[in-house]
């Protein structure tokens, strides 16, 4: 088992990304409500990070019932919350180092659901130290949503937390799993189960408004337009980024033209096989040796 070193400064930009999304998360959590605009609440998160000294890790996202997760609004989105089960996961980086957390805010009276994916991270957290295996978390995550009565999403996973990537190993399951990987102190992860009432498995939807850069070194296109938005996209580094964040002269086919150059792959939709309900829960931990240091609570 390695020992993982942050120097003391790493640390504390870990802890301020924190500290801003758990302002954002609470200020954002008021704006979702029946009838309020979805794209004029992404884009409050995203502002608000800025404002706060953050950045965003990744486009806000605003995933309804059965859909778990990778929604973010387009530009001409005009849709707004109805009586839903709404996860709201943000994202915020501080020269790179990562917070990332959900919650889920029920417009849709299925208040048990929700408890269950916060019971499941809270049970996990409670595992958490150098030392355990990943498979151990997941036992926890889904022994806690059993016990409400739900499934757990068993394709979707936790993640390690790099500075730049957002989803960097080990994965952290929400089921046990045969092998795992043995945590190591200094880590730094995020766990989030998702619960719902339905198979307990996603599959890719036919749409999506997020993308990130296959490398950070892009050889650029010769089409002027296209290497103009590439280089507007190398300031996310690998970083999810949202097709709203840009504009210009047929950007739709623009963006098109990089997913077929391999330059940049989207993220499709998540959504439960059988469009049944989801919730979510997630923080971010640093590692310790008996324990974790939660940065998003």
């Amino acid at each position: 088992m390695i020992n993982i070193c942050h120097t003391s400064e790493e640390i504390e930009k870990y802890r301020r990304a924190g500290k801003i999304l758990v302002e954002v998360r609470k200020q954002a959590a008021k704006k979702i409500t029946v009838g309020a605009s979805v794209l004029e609440t992404a884009v409050f998160v995203e502002d608000l990070t800025r404002d706060l000294g953050g950045a965003p890790a990744f486009p806000c996202n605003l995933s309804r019932d059965a859909d778990a997760a990778h929604y973010t609004p387009g530009a001409d989105d005009t849709s707004v919350f109805g009586e839903e089960m709404v996860k709201l996961d943000i994202g915020v980086h501080v020269d790179g180092y990562i917070a990332d957390s959900a919650i889920t805010i029920d417009l849709s009276d299925h208040q048990e659901l929700v408890e269950a994916s916060k019971a499941a991270l809270k049970s996990a957290i409670g595992v958490v130290r150098a030392g355990v295996d990943t498979s151990e978390i997941g036992a926890a995550i889904e022994k806690t949503i059993h016990e409400f009565g739900y499934k757990p999403i068993s394709n979707l996973t936790g993640h390690g937390l790099l500075r730049y990537q957002t989803h960097a190993p080990p994965g952290i399951p929400n089921i046990p799993t045969r092998s795992g990987t043995v945590l190591c102190e200094g880590q730094v992860i995020a766990i989030e189960p998702f619960a719902t009432d339905g198979d307990g498995k996603v599959k890719n939807a036919s749409s999506w408004e997020i993308y990130h850069l296959t490398t950070e070194n892009p050889v650029l296109p010769r089409i002027p337009r296209v290497r103009k938005l590439l280089r507007e996209m190398m300031e996310y580094k690998t970083l999810p980024f949202a097709k709203r964040w840009f504009s210009g002269d047929k950007i739709d086919f623009t963006f098109r033209q990089l997913v077929k150059s391999g330059h940049i792959e989207y993220y499709p939709i998540l959504r439960e096989v059988t469009g049944a309900l989801v919730s979510q829960a997630e923080h971010t931990m640093i590692v310790t040796e008996d324990g974790c240091e939660v940065t998003t609570r």
